[in-house]
């Protein structure tokens, strides 16, 4: 049951060295851990050097330069899951059975591994999961609220039958739903554990400025086929936490950015209708739900 774990990384030298090490200090370590640097300029290379020398399981690479390397949005130009596949296509053995995504500003708890694949284990159909993760706010960590069938994209962990399923991660914006759905409509459940707790030592969606991630997430869900009543619903409830009301705002203009531009969408017929019956399957139990109280 070896399990590979890939690491995209890019300017992490704040955060990489305490991510490496609670790596190491896993009561279940990866059997080959591949950290895929890519293009980083404030040192990590050099921190990630350093490290490989006193972590045998760990291998050190840097990805190809690409003509697209500049912009002010990296992640919209999905930058991380094409470094991804690039220490998955030089790493990928016939004996991996579970395959890792971890970011390099993510710092695991020690069982974190060991307690993840006993869940696998106990359910067969899981096919992707994560713990939940913390962010620091003032001398406070608190907790990103996600559903429970949603997983981080930050520290996902796939099934080698769901991952072969799914077709793989694909590079482009959005890819970290659309592979879950892709997972859900093939049978396989996905699922976020809430006791096991990671801390995310830079804050979601802000590598290139809060309120850009937010209109990034905004177009994420009109690649996803998100439908326009969830998304007004969805920026309301984005609009009660910080920036407050910018938030909501910046989710919506995404949606509404990526409509006009027509921005290329998942062009299946079946992954859009399973979109659509699941939102309204929650629509449903949270109308219930608020009517029942």
């Amino acid at each position: 049951m070896a399990l590979l774990l890939i690491s995209p990384v890019r300017n992490e030298a704040a955060h990489i060295e305490r991510v490496a090490r609670a790596v190491a200090a896993q009561t279940r370590r990866p059997d080959a851990w591949v950290v895929v640097d890519d293009g980083s300029d404030d040192g990590t290379l050099e921190i990630l050097q350093d490290l490989q020398d006193k972590f045998p399981f760990m291998t050190v690479m840097s990805a190809p330069p690409r003509g697209d390397a500049e912009g002010p949005d990296r992640l919209a130009r999905a930058a991380a899951p094409r470094t991804f596949n690039v220490g998955l296509r030089a790493a990928l053995t016939a004996n991996v059975a579970f395959i890792g995504k971890l970011d390099g500003d993510v710092e695991l708890p020690p069982e974190y591994y060991e307690e993840l694949l006993r869940r696998f284990d106990a359910e067969p159909q899981l096919g992707i999961a994560c713990g939940d993760l913390v962010e620091r706010h003032g001398e406070r960590w608190q907790r990103i609220r996600i559903p429970s069938h949603h997983v981080h994209g930050a520290l996902k962990l796939y099934r080698r039958e769901c991952f072969e399923s799914i077709g793989g991660v694909q590079e482009r914006l959005g890819w970290d739903t659309i592979d879950e759905t892709y997972a859900r409509l093939g049978g396989f459940t996905t699922r976020s554990f809430g006791d096991l707790v990671a801390r995310h030592h830079r804050a979601w969606g802000s590598a290139d400025g809060q309120l850009r991630g937010r209109a990034r997430h905004g177009a994420c869900a009109y690649i996803a086929r998100y439908g326009p009543l969830w998304v007004v619903l969805r920026s309301g409830k984005l609009a009660t936490v910080r920036p407050f009301g910018l938030s909501g705002l910046a989710f919506l203009y995404g949606y509404v950015r990526a409509a006009v531009k027509r921005t290329a969408r998942v062009e299946d017929e079946d992954f859009r209708c399973h979109v659509r019956r699941e939102l309204r399957a929650r629509l449903t139990r949270r109308f219930t739900s608020s009517t029942a109280e």
